[in-house]
């Protein structure tokens, strides 16, 4: 199981989802929707919001009384790496 997670995980590491680059665009929103398919998966009521720049990935469970609430905030898209020179570690890196 914890295989699946781990391979979930780096499926979600790969997408290409530089934000400030629109030759990713497609990219980002092929990253939101693989978000929305799995948050679903997981039982939790999932939207996917259209704005004037990205779709925002909109998710929660079903509250229940006497239970404490607790908000996650994250994002799914990056920065680009540039300028490569200024990086102190190599990106040899691959998952």
């Amino acid at each position: 199981m914890r295989d699946s997670y781990l391979e979930d995980f780096f499926t979600f590491l790969r997408f290409p989802s530089v934000s400030t680059d629109d030759a990713y665009k497609d990219r980002l929103a092929e990253c939101a929707h693989w978000l929305v398919k799995k948050l679903t998966g997981i039982g939790l009521e999932t939207q996917l919001v259209p704005t004037a720049g990205h779709p925002v990935v909109w998710a929660k469970n079903k509250h229940q009384p006497g239970r404490k609430t607790v908000m996650i905030y994250g994002h799914y898209d990056v920065q680009p790496p540039d300028p490569l020179e200024l990086w102190e570690s190599p990106l040899s890196i691959r998952f």
